[in-house]
Protein backbone atom coordinates (compact mmCIF):
# COMPACT_ATOMS: atom_id res chain seq x y z
CA UNK A 1 0.00 0.00 0.00
CA UNK A 2 0.93 3.55 -0.74
CA UNK A 3 3.08 5.21 1.73
CA UNK A 4 1.84 9.10 1.86
CA UNK A 5 5.01 9.61 4.71
CA UNK A 6 8.15 8.47 3.95
CA UNK A 7 9.47 8.12 7.35
CA UNK A 8 6.85 6.22 8.76
CA UNK A 9 5.51 2.84 7.42
CA UNK A 10 3.26 -0.22 8.83
CA UNK A 11 3.97 -2.94 11.31
CA UNK A 12 0.60 -4.21 11.32
CA UNK A 13 -2.01 -1.68 12.27
CA UNK A 14 0.26 0.45 13.49
CA UNK A 15 2.18 3.08 11.82
CA UNK A 16 5.93 3.25 13.09
CA UNK A 17 9.24 4.80 12.09
CA UNK A 18 10.89 2.88 9.10
CA UNK A 19 13.88 2.41 11.20
CA UNK A 20 12.01 0.83 13.41
CA UNK A 21 10.08 -1.85 11.71
CA UNK A 22 13.30 -3.98 11.00
CA UNK A 23 13.55 -4.25 14.19
CA UNK A 24 10.43 -5.06 15.47
CA UNK A 25 9.44 -7.57 12.62
CA UNK A 26 13.22 -9.48 13.68
CA UNK A 27 11.75 -9.41 17.53
CA UNK A 28 8.78 -11.30 16.07
CA UNK A 29 10.40 -13.93 14.00
CA UNK A 30 12.89 -14.50 17.37
CA UNK A 31 10.17 -15.36 19.08
CA UNK A 32 8.44 -17.77 16.30
CA UNK A 33 11.07 -19.35 15.34
CA UNK A 34 11.17 -22.87 17.53
CA UNK A 35 7.54 -23.08 16.86
CA UNK A 36 7.60 -21.69 12.96
CA UNK A 37 7.04 -24.82 11.47
CA UNK A 38 4.10 -26.61 14.12
CA UNK A 39 2.34 -23.43 13.45
CA UNK A 40 2.14 -23.14 10.11
CA UNK A 41 0.72 -26.86 9.58
CA UNK A 42 -1.80 -26.11 12.58
CA UNK A 43 -2.53 -22.58 11.04
CA UNK A 44 -2.93 -23.79 8.07
CA UNK A 45 -4.63 -27.35 8.43
CA UNK A 46 -1.95 -28.40 6.29
CA UNK A 47 -2.27 -26.45 3.37
CA UNK A 48 0.78 -24.26 3.56
CA UNK A 49 2.49 -27.38 2.07
CA UNK A 50 0.31 -27.46 -0.92
CA UNK A 51 0.54 -23.97 -1.71
CA UNK A 52 4.56 -24.07 -1.63
CA UNK A 53 4.27 -27.31 -3.57
CA UNK A 54 2.34 -25.20 -6.25
CA UNK A 55 4.58 -22.00 -5.86
CA UNK A 56 7.41 -24.77 -6.93
CA UNK A 57 5.25 -26.44 -9.79
CA UNK A 58 5.87 -22.31 -11.56
CA UNK A 59 10.15 -22.46 -11.04
CA UNK A 60 10.85 -24.15 -14.34
CA UNK A 61 14.19 -25.28 -12.64
CA UNK A 62 16.41 -27.93 -14.50
CA UNK A 63 19.26 -29.86 -13.05
CA UNK A 64 22.70 -27.47 -12.64
CA UNK A 65 20.90 -24.47 -12.45
CA UNK A 66 21.36 -21.61 -9.61
CA UNK A 67 18.42 -21.06 -7.47
CA UNK A 68 17.53 -18.25 -4.76
CA UNK A 69 14.93 -18.51 -2.17
CA UNK A 70 14.42 -15.24 -0.24
CA UNK A 71 13.32 -14.50 3.55
CA UNK A 72 13.57 -18.38 3.12
CA UNK A 73 13.66 -19.05 7.02
CA UNK A 74 13.04 -22.61 7.53
CA UNK A 75 13.48 -23.70 4.04
CA UNK A 76 10.84 -25.40 2.93
CA UNK A 77 11.11 -23.74 -0.11
CA UNK A 78 14.47 -23.53 -0.42
CA UNK A 79 14.08 -27.87 -0.06
CA UNK A 80 12.26 -28.22 -3.34
CA UNK A 81 14.47 -25.81 -5.08
CA UNK A 82 17.37 -27.93 -3.72
CA UNK A 83 15.89 -31.23 -4.92
CA UNK A 84 14.95 -29.49 -8.28
CA UNK A 85 18.12 -27.99 -9.09
CA UNK A 86 20.02 -31.53 -7.86
CA UNK A 87 23.19 -31.86 -6.96
CA UNK A 88 25.23 -30.61 -9.62
CA UNK A 89 23.01 -26.98 -9.18
CA UNK A 90 23.05 -24.83 -6.13
CA UNK A 91 20.58 -22.94 -4.20
CA UNK A 92 20.99 -19.79 -1.70
CA UNK A 93 19.12 -19.66 1.04
CA UNK A 94 18.46 -16.32 2.73
CA UNK A 95 16.92 -14.68 5.43
CA UNK A 96 17.56 -11.38 7.35
CA UNK A 97 16.78 -12.99 10.71
CA UNK A 98 19.39 -14.82 12.10
CA UNK A 99 16.92 -17.28 14.52
CA UNK A 100 14.72 -18.80 10.96
CA UNK A 101 18.08 -19.36 9.62
CA UNK A 102 19.35 -21.15 12.03
CA UNK A 103 16.70 -23.43 12.20
CA UNK A 104 16.42 -23.66 8.41
CA UNK A 105 20.51 -24.36 9.01
CA UNK A 106 19.77 -27.43 10.78
CA UNK A 107 16.76 -28.96 9.63
CA UNK A 108 18.04 -28.46 5.99
CA UNK A 109 20.90 -30.75 7.27
CA UNK A 110 18.98 -33.60 9.15
CA UNK A 111 17.09 -34.04 5.77
CA UNK A 112 20.91 -33.79 3.63
CA UNK A 113 20.96 -30.85 1.68
CA UNK A 114 24.28 -29.74 2.30
CA UNK A 115 26.57 -30.27 -1.02
CA UNK A 116 24.39 -27.78 -3.17
CA UNK A 117 23.11 -25.44 -0.60
CA UNK A 118 24.24 -21.84 0.68
CA UNK A 119 22.83 -19.77 3.35
CA UNK A 120 23.35 -16.48 3.87
CA UNK A 121 21.64 -13.42 6.29
CA UNK A 122 20.90 -10.91 3.82
CA UNK A 123 18.39 -8.35 3.53
CA UNK A 124 16.14 -8.70 0.73
CA UNK A 125 16.16 -5.14 -0.38
CA UNK A 126 19.49 -5.37 -0.87
CA UNK A 127 20.45 -8.75 -2.06
CA UNK A 128 24.24 -9.12 -1.71
CA UNK A 129 24.47 -11.24 -5.12
CA UNK A 130 25.66 -10.33 -8.45
CA UNK A 131 23.19 -8.86 -11.83
CA UNK A 132 22.09 -11.91 -13.50
CA UNK A 133 23.00 -14.77 -11.28
CA UNK A 134 19.99 -16.74 -10.76
CA UNK A 135 17.55 -19.01 -12.52
CA UNK A 136 14.62 -18.77 -10.39
CA UNK A 137 14.30 -16.94 -7.24
CA UNK A 138 11.55 -17.94 -4.57
CA UNK A 139 9.56 -15.75 -1.82
CA UNK A 140 7.41 -17.96 0.14
CA UNK A 141 5.26 -16.07 2.90
CA UNK A 142 7.72 -13.06 3.61
CA UNK A 143 7.66 -10.49 1.38
CA UNK A 144 4.52 -8.71 3.56
CA UNK A 145 7.23 -8.17 6.17
CA UNK A 146 9.90 -5.91 3.98
CA UNK A 147 10.20 -2.48 4.93
CA UNK A 148 10.24 -1.37 1.17
CA UNK A 149 8.55 -3.52 -0.67
CA UNK A 150 9.32 -2.11 -4.13
CA UNK A 151 12.79 -2.32 -3.21
CA UNK A 152 13.05 -5.76 -2.73
CA UNK A 153 11.17 -6.82 -5.95
CA UNK A 154 13.92 -4.31 -7.62
CA UNK A 155 16.89 -6.43 -5.97
CA UNK A 156 15.15 -9.47 -7.02
CA UNK A 157 14.45 -8.68 -10.50
CA UNK A 158 18.09 -7.60 -11.10
CA UNK A 159 19.56 -10.79 -9.34
CA UNK A 160 17.57 -12.93 -12.06
CA UNK A 161 18.88 -13.99 -15.37
CA UNK A 162 17.64 -13.27 -18.62
CA UNK A 163 15.20 -16.03 -18.74
CA UNK A 164 14.62 -16.80 -15.37
CA UNK A 165 11.59 -15.78 -12.84
CA UNK A 166 10.38 -14.41 -9.81
CA UNK A 167 7.85 -16.38 -7.65
CA UNK A 168 6.53 -14.99 -5.13
CA UNK A 169 3.96 -16.94 -2.96
CA UNK A 170 2.04 -14.67 -0.06
CA UNK A 171 -1.44 -14.49 1.73
CA UNK A 172 -3.89 -11.99 -0.44
CA UNK A 173 -6.84 -10.74 -0.61
CA UNK A 174 -9.89 -13.48 -0.83
CA UNK A 175 -12.23 -13.42 -4.17
CA UNK A 176 -15.07 -14.94 -2.57
CA UNK A 177 -16.60 -12.16 -0.50
CA UNK A 178 -18.42 -14.94 1.20
CA UNK A 179 -15.85 -16.73 3.76
CA UNK A 180 -14.67 -13.00 4.39
CA UNK A 181 -16.31 -13.00 7.79
CA UNK A 182 -15.02 -16.34 8.48
CA UNK A 183 -11.30 -15.24 7.27
CA UNK A 184 -11.63 -12.58 10.22
CA UNK A 185 -12.74 -14.56 12.75
CA UNK A 186 -9.77 -17.02 12.16
CA UNK A 187 -6.56 -14.14 11.77
CA UNK A 188 -7.95 -11.85 14.88
CA UNK A 189 -9.43 -14.50 17.09
CA UNK A 190 -8.20 -17.85 16.38
CA UNK A 191 -4.87 -16.99 14.88
CA UNK A 192 -3.52 -15.05 18.60
CA UNK A 193 -5.23 -17.89 20.10
CA UNK A 194 -2.93 -20.89 18.92
CA UNK A 195 -0.14 -18.45 18.90
CA UNK A 196 -0.94 -18.09 22.78
CA UNK A 197 -1.17 -21.73 23.32
CA UNK A 198 1.44 -23.58 21.13
CA UNK A 199 3.80 -20.76 20.84
CA UNK A 200 3.13 -18.56 24.24
CA UNK A 201 3.05 -15.48 22.28
CA UNK A 202 -0.32 -13.91 20.78
CA UNK A 203 0.99 -10.87 20.25
CA UNK A 204 3.40 -12.26 17.42
CA UNK A 205 0.64 -13.53 15.83
CA UNK A 206 -1.98 -10.89 15.82
CA UNK A 207 0.71 -8.66 13.88
CA UNK A 208 0.79 -11.51 11.53
CA UNK A 209 -2.69 -11.47 10.97
CA UNK A 210 -2.56 -7.71 10.67
CA UNK A 211 0.48 -7.82 7.96
CA UNK A 212 -1.59 -9.73 5.91
CA UNK A 213 -4.35 -7.30 5.68
CA UNK A 214 -1.90 -4.45 4.95
CA UNK A 215 0.02 -5.83 1.81
CA UNK A 216 -0.83 -5.25 -1.05
CA UNK A 217 -3.74 -7.16 -3.03
CA UNK A 218 -3.31 -9.12 -6.15
CA UNK A 219 -3.78 -6.54 -8.74
CA UNK A 220 -1.25 -4.04 -6.81
CA UNK A 221 1.44 -6.47 -6.27
CA UNK A 222 1.45 -7.23 -10.09
CA UNK A 223 1.95 -3.74 -10.58
CA UNK A 224 4.74 -3.52 -8.53
CA UNK A 225 6.73 -6.56 -10.35
CA UNK A 226 6.10 -4.90 -13.35
CA UNK A 227 7.90 -1.94 -11.94
CA UNK A 228 10.85 -3.58 -11.07
CA UNK A 229 11.36 -4.27 -14.74
CA UNK A 230 9.44 -7.73 -14.84
CA UNK A 231 7.82 -9.12 -17.65
CA UNK A 232 4.48 -11.88 -18.70
CA UNK A 233 3.69 -11.01 -14.60
CA UNK A 234 0.54 -13.37 -13.58
CA UNK A 235 -0.90 -14.31 -10.87
CA UNK A 236 -2.87 -17.73 -9.55
CA UNK A 237 -5.07 -17.81 -6.85
CA UNK A 238 -5.06 -20.41 -4.32
CA UNK A 239 -7.59 -21.36 -1.64
CA UNK A 240 -10.09 -18.77 -2.90
CA UNK A 241 -6.99 -15.63 -2.92
CA UNK A 242 -6.77 -16.37 0.70
CA UNK A 243 -2.97 -17.42 -1.18
CA UNK A 244 -1.76 -16.27 -4.43
CA UNK A 245 1.00 -16.78 -6.72
CA UNK A 246 2.87 -14.16 -8.37
CA UNK A 247 4.98 -14.81 -11.21
CA UNK A 248 6.64 -12.56 -13.23
CA UNK A 249 10.01 -12.79 -16.13
CA UNK A 250 13.49 -11.18 -16.53
CA UNK A 251 13.62 -10.75 -20.25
Amino acid sequence: MANEHPDTTHFGYETVPVAEKGQRVRAVFDSVAGNYDLMNDLMSGGLHRLWKRFALSRTGLRPGQQALDVAGGTGDLTAGLCRQVGRDGHVTLTDINGAMLSAGRQRLTNEGFVRNLSIVQANAENLPFPDEHFHAITIGFGLRNVTDKQAALNSMARCLRPGGRLIVLEFSRPVLKLIEPLYELYSFRILPALGERIAGDADSYRYLAESIRMHPPQEELLGMMRKAGLEDCRYHNLSAGIVAVHLGFRY
